[in-house]
């Protein structure tokens, strides 16, 4: 992964090229930016740029070799880690290092891959993934060893803020204290949620998301996508280039969220004048339920989505609705005056109550349920 395959970010390619050229490398860094915006393919590029000495140009004859080697992402000095779960294969006491081979196929397949299709690879069904304590003892081992090649040796962390408590503080000691010439490049889509201390040892990037024209022009290029259904995509996907692939292959079937989120909304205007309509929502909850609590807590985070694309609609914004409802005889107009200033915040709430809930293990079916019945209420306050 190479500086001149990353869409857009061209100020932070700049930033970073010109450190590693005049070697001022921040011993860690923390990049920081929404799903789809590139954060982990800039991090190879830039681990690629410095192992492989591409200041003089990044495919002259003399680091060919080195290039190579990142091509497969098998550079001996370049090291990994991220969230993993107990599997068929790996029974306890996870680590990253025991999924390397799905890892590298999975990065690249897509290096813009968001963290619930790495969940996908590693079927996390209702468990949840985390960067564990033995984990952080197999960096430490990892970077206690020289270079193999006698430079510098890189540890990735993607999606630093599932670090667990453990983890975090042995990693902890090691940014204060790092084995020389060694590199800590941490990945995280939520800033907030790594403990201040780690945070307060980084140096921190921000990654905007990508622009609609960056976006529509990956996708013509590098997927022969027609011009004007690229265009679609890119005003669709946010500034995420992993969810305009999504919504290219057509990849969200296996989780028909808008399906479930009009069944529900749908009960839920019926709750109020017709109380049979109770047990559809109880129903409803049943089976989201039995999805794992990463698909739950991304369903929600769906659901919030849609009541701001309504909002959005209600306040005569409809520049920013990019959402185009597939549900037969759902339209985001119909549904938008219901969606308001005096409920939204509300709406807000109980959502973001009920993900932080599932995340801490919680019952998915009384979560679910209480959240139905509060939405009964919520969608008819005027």
């Amino acid at each position: 992964m190479q500086f001149s395959e990353i869409l857009g970010q061209e100020h932070i390619k700049n930033h970073l090229s010109r450190s590693a050229d005049l070697g001022r490398i921040p011993h860690a860094q923390l990049f920081v930016g929404p799903e789809g915006s590139g954060t982990l393919a800039m991090a190879i590029a830039y681990a690629q740029y410095i192992l492989c000495g591409n200041q003089n140009g990044e495919n002259n004859g003399e680091n060919q070799a080195c290039n190579i080697k990142f091509q497969k992402l098998s550079h001996p000095d370049l090291h990994f880690a991220y969230p993993t779960v107990t599997t068929d294969e790996v029974k306890k006491n996870p680590k990253s290092i025991d999924f390397i081979a799905d890892w590298r196929e999975f990065v690249l397949q897509n290096p813009y891959g968001g963290l619930f299709d790495w969940y996908a690879v590693l079927g996390v069904q209702n468990k949840q993934g985390e960067i564990r304590v033995d984990d952080a003892q197999e960096i430490l081992k990892s970077l206690s060893l020289k270079a193999y090649e006698g430079g510098y040796k890189i540890m990735i962390v993607w999606m630093a803020d599932k670090l667990n408590i453990a983890a975090s503080n042995k990693l902890l000691k090691l940014l204060e204290e790092p084995p020389e010439k060694t590199i800590f490049i941490l990945i995280s889509e939520n800033e907030e949620d790594i403990i201040q201390t780690i945070r307060s040892r980084c140096q921190i990037l921000h990654f905007n998301g990508l622009s609609e024209a960056v976006i529509a022009d990956a996708l013509i290029s590098r997927e022969q996508t027609d011009t004007k259904l690229a265009a679609k995509l890119a005003h669709q996907a946010q500034g995420n280039y992993n969810a305009a692939l999504h919504l290219l292959r057509d990849k969200d079937e296996e989780h028909p969220f808008e399906q479930w989120f009009v069944t529900w909304v749908r009960a839920a205007f019926k709750a109020k004048k017709d109380a049979a309509a109770i047990q559809d929502l109880i129903l409803w909850s049943e089976k989201i339920a039995t999805l794992g609590r990463e698909a739950q807590k991304k369903f929600l985070q769906f659901c919030m989505e849609m009541f701001r694309q309504a909002l959005l609609i209600n306040y005569e914004t409809p520049d920013l609705v990019y959402f185009e409802p597939k549900v037969d005889k759902f339209k985001l107009e119909n549904f938008a005056p219901f969606v308001n200033g005096n409920n939204i915040q509300d709406i807000f709430k109980e959502l973001s109550d009920a993900m932080y809930h599932i995340e801490r293990n919680g019952n998915a079916k009384l979560i679910l349920t209480d959240l139905s019945i509060k939405l009964t209420r919520l969608i008819h306050k005027k």
